[in-house]
């Protein structure tokens, strides 16, 4: 099939839309659903994240996409109980390492989640898709789907779920085009691949990077590449924390990204954990109560008479902001990623809030000395990478 015909484009009132492969046959195939212009711009460009991650890693990832930026992106690497419990993942669910980078994809910030795509790097077998089949999700794209997963995901959304299958073997034209107003853009595609050695410029007076540092920086890195910029996001043990996108100020990109790596660690502290929530209350409403509840609105909120009694057998013991401060203190080694230069040295001062200790970013500010000043300061190791990641 050389196009597909679409329900309307990114709004109702934009029709006719349509897909069009550059060259030769579109290397999707529907299996099921309807995929709208949106759906397939986010299956598009978090099938490239994925499938980038697994070639710089080896191992099987997965992302959550939304209005065509990640929510999340992960590694599958196996999950904590604690994790199990705020991804609410089933204790006795049998995991493999895609349905775990799956569970961490989309737990990175559950809120941003809800109506997601899924992207898949590897065929999506049955554990991963019933992690998939209870939560709220537009569809999913992947190389392949056993026939029990596939079963499961065609169950969704009354059966019309959308479902989307990609030519793994596929590569696009070198040349890229975008129209805007009539005018076509051209420029070659950003091929850039993402390994060990991109990190090896250390500019800061410590230089050690562990093993686990260059991985979660090359996520970073790599989810950058396909995040609306400007853009900053925080990694820690494989996945995502935080992704701040599409922000005019680099300063706001690490606020909002530091802010949601904040939540992802306060979710897993005790009294989070201990939420005695009523039985039968959904994902969604659970995702919502226990971020109001590490919120600074609490007391107005989720722990107010009248309000709590919806969610809660009992009510709550308040998550005071010195428990805050002092839980968020253990948050450490995380990985911070700039898909630009840090143009001033306060995105290092609130990178230093959320347990940043590794750094990259392709440098090349004129505050660049006061930047690398700053993270001598907190003990960070920082990399200038000489590349800039924008994506629009």
């Amino acid at each position: 099939m050389h196009e597909m015909e679409l329900k309307y484009g990114c709004n109702p009132n934009q029709k006719p839309a349509r897909i069009v492969a550059a060259q030769g046959e579109l290397p999707l195939t529907v299996l099921n659903g309807k995929p709208g212009y949106i759906n397939f711009l986010d299956a598009l460009n978090g099938w490239q994240l994925v499938r980038e991650l697994r070639a710089a890693t080896g191992l099987p990832a997965a992302a959550s996409f939304k209005h065509v930026s990640p929510a999340g992106a992960a590694l599958g690497l196996p999950l904590t109980d604690v994790l199990r419990r705020i991804y609410f993942v089933p204790q006795d669910a049998a995991l493999t390492p895609l349905a775990c980078a799956y569970a961490r994809a989309r737990g990175a910030d559950r809120m941003s989640s809800f109506g997601d795509w899924i992207c898949l790097s590897d065929v999506c077998d049955e554990a991963t898709a019933r992690l998939i089949k209870p939560e709220v999700s537009d569809g999913i794209i992947a190389p392949g789907y056993s026939p029990a997963a596939l079963a499961l995901l065609m169950e969704k959304r009354q059966g019309n779920y959308n479902i989307v299958q990609i030519d793994p073997a596929y590569e696009p034209p070198a040349l890229e085009r975008k129209d805007v107003f009539g005018i076509t853009f051209e420029q070659n595609r950003n091929e850039l691949a993402i390994g060990d050695d991109f990190f090896a410029n250390a500019v800061t007076r410590a230089k050690a990077m562990p093993a686990e540092a260059l991985r979660d920086l090359a996520v970073a890195m790599v989810t950058l590449k396909y995040t609306q910029s400007n853009s900053v996001c925080y990694v820690r043990d494989g996945q995502c924390i935080g992704i701040g996108a599409g922000q005019q100020s680099r300063i706001h990109c690490t606020r909002l990204a530091g802010d949601k790596a904040d939540v992802w660690w306060l979710r897993q502290h005790p009294k989070a954990l201990a939420l005695p929530f009523l039985p039968g209350i959904k994902n969604p409403d659970r995702d919502n109560a226990i971020d109001r509840y590490v919120s600074a609105e609490s007391l107005t909120t989720v722990l107010a008479d009248g309000r709590w009694q919806a969610l809660f057998a009992s009510r709550p013991e308040e998550l005071t902001a010195g428990e805050k401060a002092a839980w968020r203190a253990g948050l450490r080694d995380v990985c911070l990623g700039s898909d630009a230069f840090f143009p001033f040295s306060d995105n290092i001062d609130r990178a230093a809030q959320s347990g940043v200790r590794y750094v990259a970013q392709p440098g090349g500010s004129k505050r660049d000395q006061d930047v690398i000043d700053a993270c001598d300061g907190y003990g960070m190791v920082m990399a200038f990478t000489g590349l800039r990641l924008f994506h629009h």
